[in-house]
């Protein structure tokens, strides 16, 4: 009797369905519960502190001047004083007649109110100058460098007066003293820079009022106008008293730049309100971080209540920190970017290593420092709300952390405190990040701190045992 295939097809189902029913159940139900594999997430709160900044070590790509408040952040008065370098080796040629001379400031844009008025002056750093291999501070003192007698010029204007350089930049140029034009053009000498800035050691540039301003300077240089003659003989000869016979005198005008430039210092200084704490006075749910030279940020993780926790969740297996994550969220993001930008990037920095890793010109490296860009992104299961944060990935900073006290037999601390500090950023071609320095223009950020009861600051970590 033969048998029917739609039955015994029937059958095999049956089989197979059997025979691999409850297969993904196998390697748990044959593996030794010490064996499993442990795996666990925990949120921790953050403690958070505006803390304020004294001053950092100046070294300007572009420069600040004017003078700016903010009822958030405070007041910030920006002056500079700056070296400029000599063309090596020139000579006057014969005949050369000096004419005049002027402070050039080329800025691409500025912070606050273009109609707002500024005082600014110049003046001739006539007692000390910088030394160029050293560092110096942003809050330094400028009666170290000019007593302010020698005053070289002085201009009342507003941003929106510039002159245009191009379509993109403005500049505006303060005429010298007639006695600077002639006592530079006797007595300087070109033969080095060194020798050059014993006789001219710098300007000072400030703005004596206004608190509506801050120019963005982007190039600083002294335009040296001088002219001079010469002969040009005919055939028969002649001489300069008989210019009838065919000889002509040639006048050339000319100038020489003396540009504020990478091979000599300049420093940038700035200044805060004298009590910064009776001024900047964040809510208790928030923190600040402004710059330049300002407002940053502390941030305490729990470390030791990290490490117990994450040993609880693991039973004495082998550790992994799979994720760990910091959300720094922002609020009250400023629209007007012109006055006061939002901090574009921040870095979140160990505190004991902070000063050392810019000072060093360091990059970020997860296990000291790690970097985070702004973010305006839809809030999640939205269409029309967004969020603003900056997002830290510190796994391998926390589980660098816990490797040192291991190996040290000691406990990890109850609290490592970090910085958030706003920096400029510059990168290659392929994205890779190549710079990382303290901002030195204007932007500033309200974050939401520990003690905030809708969404305080927190860190959330995802770990593993084995």
């Amino acid at each position: 009797m033969k048998s029917n295939p739609i039955i015994l097809l029937f059958l095999l189902s049956l089989f197979v369905y059997s025979c691999t029913d409850n297969l993904s159940d196998i390697g748990s139900g044959i593996q030794p519960t010490s064996d499993q594999i442990k795996i666990g997430t925990d949120t921790f709160h953050l403690t958070s502190e505006t803390a304020f900044v004294d001053f950092m070590y100046s070294k300007p790509d572009s420069f600040l001047l004017g003078n700016y408040y903010n009822t958030k952040f405070g007041s910030t008065q920006a002056d500079i004083l700056a070296q400029v370098n000599c063309p090596v080796g020139f000579k006057f040629p014969p005949l050369s007649v000096a004419d005049s001379a002027s402070v050039v400031l080329v800025y691409y844009s500025w912070y606050g109110n273009k109609y707002a008025p500024l005082d600014v002056n110049i003046y001739e750093m006539n007692k000390s100058t910088f030394i160029y291999p050293n560092l110096y501070k942003t809050n330094l003192d400028p009666n170290e460098f000019t007593d302010r007698t020698l005053k070289l010029s002085e201009r009342i204007f507003s941003a929106k007066d510039a002159g245009v350089m191009r379509a993109d930049s403005n500049s505006i140029k303060f005429p010298l003293s007639t006695d600077f034009v002639q006592r530079f053009f006797k007595n300087t000498d070109f033969s080095s820079t060194d020798n050059f800035l014993k006789q001219f050691k710098g300007i000072y540039i400030t703005a004596n009022y206004g608190a509506a301003t801050l120019l963005n300077i982007s190039r600083i240089y002294i335009n040296y106008y001088y002219h001079y003659t010469y002969i040009v003989k005919n055939a028969q000869g002649g001489t300069v008293k008989n210019v009838q016979g065919g000889d002509s005198i040639v006048t050339v005008k000319n100038s020489l730049p003396f540009p504020a430039n990478s091979e000599v210092r300049q420093v940038n200084r700035f200044v805060h309100d004298a009590d910064r704490a009776a001024v900047v006075r964040p809510a208790d749910n928030v923190s600040y971080v402004a710059s330049p030279a300002n407002l940053n940020t502390r941030v305490g993780i729990p470390l030791n209540r990290i490490q117990q926790r994450m040993d609880a969740g693991i039973a004495n297996k082998k550790l992994t920190i799979n994720s760990a994550l910091i959300k720094v969220e922002a609020t009250d993001v400023l629209v007007d970017t012109v006055s006061m930008p939002t901090v574009r990037y921040m870095l979140l920095v160990k505190e004991s290593a902070s000063e050392s890793f810019f000072n060093n010109k360091e990059l970020p490296s997860d296990t000291c420092a790690v970097l985070a860009a702004h973010v305006n992104a839809l809030v999640a299961y939205s269409t029309t709300l967004y969020e603003d944060y900056y997002k830290f990935s510190v796994a391998k900073l926390i589980a660098n952390e816990l490797k040192i006290a291991k190996l040290k037999n000691v406990t990890p601390a109850d609290k490592l405190n970090m910085i958030l500090v706003p920096v400029q950023v510059t990168f290659d071609t392929s994205g890779n990040v190549t710079s990382v320095k303290k901002e030195y223009l204007m932007s500033g950020v309200t974050i939401l701190g520990g003690k905030d009861t809708t969404s305080p600051m927190r860190i959330n970590v995802v770990y593993s045992g084995f």
